[in-house]
């Protein structure tokens, strides 16, 4: 089974499209936590309405937390699942992923994290960037962003149970915190190139967040300095192999997501010329 962890938190017109990509994936065991912070009347409008082939195996919990990433540690901790990952409420999976998900580990016992692609849509869920996964690397998470999205990350229970666990001191970069850790504990990690799920700009995405300005670098161990002057030559490296992934080149994309204006079924969505850029804020 695969265990899907969503923290949330007064995002319920989000949330609502998030369970039901978790929801109609086909031929896979899925439970989903949603691990709520304490939004109001949440338990009266977070199931999508109206038909289709879904399956709710959704377990929801409302209590305080300390955070989103307190949030999915507690969704963690209440997590049965052999594989498990976390889906925030502005994210969803497009058809049928998880079952590929799973025959990925299946196909590879020894990888432990699993990093694919994603799709970056506007609010109406039009394409606006895909991001090509490529594996991260600790001299370029000393100096830059963590090149992987969460949306499209997934990974085994066993580093749970190792305390492989999210740093609750920060609010936007427990990502990179997390993923940094696991390189120096020398996890074997693994890349399936093809999308995985959307991120969705919704105008009040934590990233775009003080935050985030914030814990750019200051997430990193003071241990860890990086010898900045190696900068140019690491980007430049790191660059190199987005390129022969295929991280720049432009594509057209046909998704089927859920929207606002269709909470209840997915709608098919095509795009042409879609380059790799991070839109800006």
């Amino acid at each position: 089974m695969i265990s899907i962890v969503t923290p949330s938190l007064e995002q319920v017109q989000w949330l609502r499209l998030c369970i039901a990509s978790v929801a109609d994936q086909e031929r896979v065991r899925v439970e989903h936590i949603v691990q709520d912070g304490g939004t109001r009347e949440i338990s009266q409008n977070i199931l999508p309405e109206g038909p289709g082939k879904h399956d709710y195996n959704l377990q929801l919990y409302v209590e305080k937390d300390a955070g989103m990433y307190d949030a999915v540690n507690r969704g963690l901790a209440r997590a049965s699942g052999d594989v498990c990952a976390y889906l925030n409420c502005d994210e969803q999976y497009l058809p049928g992923v998880l079952h590929e998900i799973m025959n990925y580990f299946g196909r590879n016992p020894a990888v432990d994290v699993l990093f694919g692609d994603a799709i970056l849509v506007n609010e109406d869920g039009n394409p606006l960037a895909y991001r090509r996964a490529i594996l991260p690397s600790l001299s370029h998470l000393r100096l830059a962003d963590l090149n992987t999205l969460t949306c499209a990350t997934f990974f085994r229970r066993r580093l749970v149970d190792a305390g492989f666990r999210f740093p609750t001191h920060l609010r936007i970069a427990g990502d990179q915190h997390w993923v940094f850790h696991l390189l120096k504990a020398g996890i074997k990690m693994g890349v399936m190139r093809q999308p995985l799920s959307v991120f969705t700009f919704t105008g009040a995405n934590l990233s775009n967040s003080r935050w985030a300005e914030k814990e750019k670098f200051g997430w990193l161990p003071s241990s860890e300095t990086p010898n900045r002057w190696m900068t140019p030559a690491i980007v430049s490296w790191h660059r190199v192999k987005k390129l022969f992934a295929g991280a720049y080149r432009r594509r057209d994309l046909t998704i089927e997501i859920y929207t606002r204006a269709s909470p209840d079924r997915r709608c098919m969505i095509s795009a042409s010329g879609i380059g790799f850029r991070w839109p800006k804020s």
